[in-house]
């Protein structure tokens, strides 16, 4: 309706009929016999001067061009709204397809659902605009072409479990949205070391297989409220230090790959978004263990480094889960290293044996860097996950002798200090993020 101006302007056509005020606004409309009442849909928007940083709050009345050129953007809604509230976002450079934006809906409800979701657009020369309509839908798009269903984002919580002293162990400990690790829980899995963790369905996580003397199938879930189950009787070829990663839109699904039953391995099984764990798929790439994995793009994963001997090979996985072939190792080549995800679509893997701090970055296309000089105390045989819903966290491990301090990760992927140690000093254990 732009450039029409006019008082109570009545536009008939196709069935329908709608009244306009002098402000452009919709009073009322009437068509096949509804008569449905819409605000401020035509109102004016101020455009603002083209945004391109990694983070900006926007305001009610405004337009948006976004340049994602060099980065992705997560933008904050306003924290208060009133009915007919209108934002426009677009794709300035038609680069959200590679890095897409990410909307915090700051406490108000974003098409029904509450602000424990970010709903990410990433299709390349999108527009986006969006209205206020009241406290149980909240923010209403009107036009937000090829966005999924159902919005994603990282989690907020994680947990630490299991692993080794002198020998198995079946602790946990969680991890809270700020980073911050808590003391010991009482072990209800198995004692065992080696197991790897994942997220699947979006919000929980399984901790699966290791070693309590002897390689096992073992799993057992994690709630979106951080509690272990009892384990399940296991699927799959028994071993252990073997890596978990989520994939699959909204990371919904996981899989467990690679590890040692004896001899090294390349096996891999899916999760299915219900967490039940599928029978062995045939191994692809360099069969190995002590490696890393973690989910980058948004729905896609990758192994990488390992005991083979030594090696810095990864390998990708498709967002249903396919490993592809070997990619030629970049950065140190090392094993007992551990991976996670953050920034909503990249991840690192850092530490090692040796043991080493330095890091490798991955892209969200997958592509791993050279290695990044290291931070905190040099380890190996640790474990990381996701936290904050865009940040990682790496803990425990082993320095010649078994550590309990963690290492935090921000949004831009640079690794924090060391913080002082909580919990059971051990090696070896599963970690994952939920809720």
């Amino acid at each position: 309706m732009s450039g029409i101006v006019g008082s109570n302007l009545n536009i008939k056509g196709s069935g329908l009929v709608a009244k306009l005020g002098t402000d452009g606004q919709v009073l009322t409309s009437a068509g096949a016999g509804v008569t449905v009442a819409f605000e401020d849909i035509a109102a004016g928007v101020s455009w603002q001067a083209v945004e391109t940083g990694s983070t900006m709050t926007a305001v009610a009345g405004n337009g948006y061009p976004i340049d994602t050129t060099s980065n992705a953007c997560t933008i904050t809604l306003p924290a208060s709204a009133s009915n007919g509230d209108q934002i426009i976002f677009t794709d300035y450079a038609r680069t959200w397809g590679t890095n897409g934006i990410v909307i915090d809906s700051n406490g108000l409800n974003y098409q029904g659902d509450d602000d424990t979701f970010d709903v990410e657009y990433t299709t390349a020369g999108q527009s986006v605009h969006i209205v206020y309509s009241d406290a149980t839908n909240g923010w209403i798009p009107t036009i937000d072409d090829a966005v999924a269903d159902v919005p994603t984002k990282g989690n907020s919580e994680g947990i630490f479990a299991l692993g080794k002293t002198s020998g198995a162990v079946g602790m946990s400990n969680l991890v809270n949205s700020s980073g911050v690790v808590a003391t010991d829980v009482s072990a209800v899995a198995t004692a065992r070391y080696g197991a790897a963790a994942t997220q699947y369905g979006g919000d929980k996580g399984i901790i699966a297989y290791g070693d309590t003397g002897s390689k096992v199938s073992t799993s057992n879930l994690v709630s979106n409220a951080g509690v272990v189950a009892t384990d399940t009787s296991g699927v799959g070829t028994a071993r252990a230090q073997l890596a978990a990663c989520s994939y699959g839109t909204g990371a919904d699904k996981g899989i467990f790959g690679y590890g040692t039953t004896g001899s090294q391995s390349s096996l891999t099984n899916l999760v299915s978004n219900a967490g039940v764990v599928a029978t062995d798929v045939t191994g692809v790439g360099t069969a190995r263990s002590y490696l890393g994995a973690c989910e980058y793009g948004n729905d896609k994963a990758i192994f990488g480094y390992g005991e083979s001997p030594a090696t810095a090979v990864t390998n990708l996985v498709s967002n249903v889960g396919v490993v592809a072939t070997d990619t030629s190792g970049v950065g140190t080549a090392r094993s007992g290293l551990t991976a996670c995800s953050y920034g909503y679509d990249k991840g690192i893997f850092a530490y090692g044996g040796g043991p080493v701090n330095m890091s490798n970055l991955v892209s969200n296309t997958g592509v791993v860097g050279t290695d990044v000089t290291g931070v905190g105390t040099a380890r190996s045989q640790l474990g990381a996950c996701e936290y904050g819903n865009d940040k990682g966290i790496f803990g425990y491990g082993y320095t010649g002798s078994n550590v309990s301090l963690t290492n935090l990760v921000s949004n831009a992927g640079v690794v924090a200090t060391d913080v002082t140690g909580v919990g059971t000093a051990r090696r070896d254990p599963a970690a994952c993020s939920f809720n």
